[in-house]
């Protein structure tokens, strides 16, 4: 039997359809519906338009999962994380993942383990900054003395985030300036700015303008010998956004995390170094006497009672579940060798590119798979004329200036990512090559200079 077939759909070639020969709305909806296929290729093709992901060496967020973690993820874009009676395994796999993350930064074991996961470090930074100014708040309203006037430190390199929570929580940011050839924060820069009022110090573990570590076990022990000598208890965060999925990888006995006591609460992004597709992030505190219990909701909601410490109500359960894939499938031997890789990778390529002569390294990679660069001789053209004809090779290689008091300072960057091979390495090299070639040929009029600001994440 011959099935017949809808005139409209099955023989209309989607480039031939009357709605692929007249304009889509743009900004309103339109007055009647569409085919699938129809929408699909309109869509499909627009996308086209953006960059090769796999291209994109400015961002440090996950482009490459394994087919069967993409398949796991899909079958559970459904599922919102906040029904935790209606999706009771989801809510397991979630605990899971948060104790697996808990013991890869030393949580003491003897403590209550305590963490939620979150959209990304964006949201976890959030919830940690919002439990120090809590806790500091009753410390001093217990004591009797006022709580108006809190004050964060932090490196004027962190990732703006911090920025936003402190204008959000009206907490006072007292930013240490950089300055040329020092991209992180130094102890006794930290304890000049300490006082009564401050609800903690921020520590990074892998800044997002060069990858480099913060000195954070000399910080801590620095602020721990400062809260003795003055009576305070000024605590430390550590942001692991870009770090924290590599250093107990590769740097097992860098002390940063857990194991300095004065640490009482650390962030991560499983979206970066965790190999997940974004959005997930995770918030881990040392105990529970460090996230305040008048911040946790318990919501009769969606079935049942449910203890809830986030800024996102509804949310996919799909992120976590490539989580806990990425967990299971690779362990620590996976990750290391992964981690290994991208390091290596990353420290051969910065070698090449300060090998080719303009360049001088700010970074190496060999903390974080990242480096910086800048040029000796800026005076005939600029890190922006290079990075501008890298994208018109199809490489995304981002160039901005470093943070205040630095700022003269403008430099391009490179994130390397699970999916960049040694032979792209070659290819990126060699471009790198031409692109030099034909500027010190035919140097612009006028060297390129910023023209907006650069999202570091």
């Amino acid at each position: 039997m011959v099935k017949k077939l809808h005139p409209d759909i099955e023989l209309s070639p989607a480039y031939g359809s009357r709605a692929m020969t007249e304009p889509v709305p743009r900004y309103t909806l339109p007055e009647g519906e569409l085919p699938p296929d129809t929408v699909y290729r309109l869509i499909h093709d627009e996308l086209m338009l953006d960059g090769n992901a796999r291209l994109n060496l400015a961002t440090f967020v996950t482009t490459w999962m394994e087919p069967e973690a993409e398949q796991l993820m899909a079958e559970t874009f459904d599922k919102n994380m906040i029904d935790k009676d209606e999706y009771p395994r989801t809510a397991e796999i979630e605990t899971r993942c948060v104790n697996m993350v808990a013991r890869l930064f030393n949580a003491p074991e003897d403590n209550d383990v305590v963490g939620v996961s979150a959209l990304g470090s964006s949201e976890a930074v959030m919830l940690a900054g919002m439990a120090m100014k809590w806790r500091w708040r009753k410390h001093r309203e217990d004591a009797g003395q006022p709580s108006s006037k809190p004050n964060l430190i932090m490196g004027a390199n962190v990732q703006v985030v911090w920025e936003k929570f402190c204008r959000y929580w009206e907490v006072e940011p007292r930013y240490i300036p950089m300055s040329e050839g020092t991209y992180v924060i130094q102890p006794e820069e930290v304890i000049q700015r300490i006082d009564e009022n401050t609800i903690g110090v921020i520590a990074i573990l892998g800044t997002t303008f060069t990858g480099e570590f913060e000195p954070i076990e000399a910080i801590h022990d620095a602020v721990v010998d400062y809260n003795s000598a003055h009576g305070l208890n000024v605590p430390m965060h550590v942001d692991a956004a870009s770090g924290g999925f590599v250093a107990p990888f590769i740097h097992p006995d860098l002390r940063w995390d857990f194991r300095l006591p004065n640490v009482v609460s650390i962030n991560a992004s499983g979206h970066k170094y965790g190999l997940v597709y974004p959005g997930v992030g995770w918030a881990i505190w040392r105990d529970r006497r460090h996230l305040p219990e008048e911040l946790i909701f318990h919501v009769n909601y969606l079935g049942g009672d449910m203890a809830t410490f986030t800024l996102n109500f509804s949310r996919p359960g799909n992120q976590i579940i490539g989580q806990y894939y990425n967990f299971l499938r690779l362990g620590r031997e996976g990750y290391t060798r992964i981690i290994s890789t991208l390091r290596d990778t990353a420290t051969e390529l910065s070698t090449r590119v300060a090998e080719l002569g303009p360049f001088e390294l700010l970074s190496d990679g060999s903390t974080i798979p990242v480096f910086a660069f800048r040029l000796k001789d800026a005076t005939r053209y600029s890190v922006y004329d290079i990075s501008e004809r890298l994208r018109a090779r199809g490489w995304q290689v981002p160039a901005y200036t470093m943070p205040p008091d630095a700022n003269e300072i403008a430099v391009l960057r490179i994130v390397i990512r699970e999916g960049f091979s040694r032979d792209m390495a070659d290819m990126l090299i060699a471009d790198i090559d031409k692109v030099i070639n034909e500027l010190d040929r035919s140097p612009p009029a006028q060297p390129k200079a910023a023209t907006e600001a650069f999202h570091h994440g």
